[in-house]
C-alpha cells in the first residue's frame, strides 16, 4: 500500500511538471512572435478583416497589435467584392504606406456566385500592386463549401505560387468547419478572430524581415 501511494505521488509530480513545461513552452511561443517595432501592417479585405460580429477591438487586426506590438491598420470593408477592393487599394496603399499587406479577400465573390476566374485576376493585381511598391504580402485563403467540408479554393494557392508569397490557409477553414469559432454561418466569433490573429502573427514573425520586402 505504501509503495502504491509513493507511486501515485510520483505520478502527480510528473504530471505537474509536464503541465508547467507545456505552459512555459506556450509562453515562449507567444513571446517569440516579433517584428521590427517600426513595422506598419495594413490589414485589407472585407467583413472578415473589419471584424464583423465582434467588438472592434476583437477583430484580428486589433489582436495583431497585442501579439506583435506594431502598428496595424484595419481597412476592412464589409460586403466588399474583390473588384471593389482592387479599385480601393491604390489610394489605401498611398495613404498608409505599409511595410506589410495582409490580404483577405474573395469571400463575397464566392457568396454572390461571381466569376472566380476574375476573382483570381483581381487578387493577382492587388498582390502585384503591393509588391511593386516593395510591400511584403501575406495572402489569407478563404474557404468555400466543397461537398462535405470547407476547403480553400485552388486559385488562392495559384496566386500565392505565381507571386512567390506566403498563404495562411488554416484559420478560416477551421473556423468554418466548426460551430464553436463562429458568430454566425460565415463570420468568426472572438475565439475565431483570435485564431486568425495568432496564425497570421506566427507566419509574419517567421517570414518577414526587411530583406523579405520587394523593391
Amino acid at each position: 500500500m505504501e509503495l502504491f501511494n509513493i507511486r501515485n505521488i510520483i505520478l502527480v509530480i510528473v504530471l505537474i511538471l509536464g503541465i508547467n513545461y507545456y505552459k512555459s513552452k506556450q509562453e515562449v511561443d507567444v513571446q517569440s512572435l516579433s517584428l521590427p517595432l517600426d513595422t506598419k501592417i495594413l490589414a485589407f479585405g472585407d467583413s472578415l478583416t473589419f471584424g464583423y460580429g465582434v467588438a472592434r477591438d476583437k477583430s484580428y487586426p486589433s489582436l495583431l497589435v497585442d501579439l506583435l506590438h506594431v502598428t496595424v491598420i484595419n481597412e476592412g470593408f464589409s460586403g466588399e467584392l474583390s473588384a471593389q477592393g482592387l479599385a480601393r487599394l491604390p489610394s489605401v496603399l498611398e495613404r498608409h504606406k505599409p511595410d506589410i499587406l495582409v490580404l483577405c479577400h474573395g469571400a463575397n465573390d464566392m457568396l454572390r456566385k461571381q466569376d472566380l476566374t476574375q476573382t483570381k485576376a483581381n487578387l493577382n493585381q492587388m498582390v502585384k500592386m503591393a509588391k511593386e511598391k516593395g510591400i511584403y504580402v501575406l495572402l489569407v485563403g478563404v474557404p468555400s463549401f466543397d461537398i462535405l467540408t470547407f476547403n480553400v479554393p485552388s486559385f488562392y494557392y495559384e496566386v500565392a505560387k505565381e507571386n512567390n508569397i506566403e498563404i495562411e490557409d488554416k484559420s478560416l477553414k477551421k473556423i468554418m468547419d466548426g460551430e464553436n469559432l463562429k458568430s454566425d454561418k460565415v463570420h468568426p466569433n472572438e475565439q475565431g478572430y483570435e485564431l486568425m490573429a495568432k496564425n497570421i502573427a506566427r507566419i509574419l514573425s517567421e517570414n518577414y524581415h526587411l530583406s523579405a520586402k520587394t523593391f
